[in-house]
């Protein structure tokens, strides 16, 4: 169980490093213009689809993340549904099942 919480872990390292390498530089290169993004994430019919299925994938991540978080009374749920906002699901699912091991394990004893 231990190595399963240090995969998580790394994925969820990886998931933040991964999506901000691409978007950092996008921000230094245009600041903070919201239409722009829109516009070049949706320029493109398969740039729609990838972004909406990110976008239903966060939704549901944010209410299995209430749902399960609430049923095993985990607390800190919070912070996988910030993650899932601010970078996305590639950061909020490895670290909301990061959280939940580490309250397994210790609901274990």
């Amino acid at each position: 169980m231990k190595r399963l919480k240090y995969i998580y872990g790394i994925l969820a390292l990886l998931g933040t490093i991964l999506p901000y390498s691409q978007f950092i530089p996008w921000i230094r290169e245009h600041g903070l213009n919201l239409s722009l993004l829109i516009g070049e994430a949706s320029q493109t019919r398969i740039g729609a689809f990838a972004w909406l299925d990110v976008a239903v994938s966060a939704v549901v991540l944010i209410a299995f993340i209430v749902y399960e978080g609430s049923r095993k009374g985990m607390k800190w749920l919070w912070v996988p549904i910030i993650g899932t906002l601010t970078v996305g699901v590639s950061l909020g699912l490895p670290l909301f099942l990061l959280q939940r091991e580490i309250h397994l394990e210790r609901s274990r004893g």
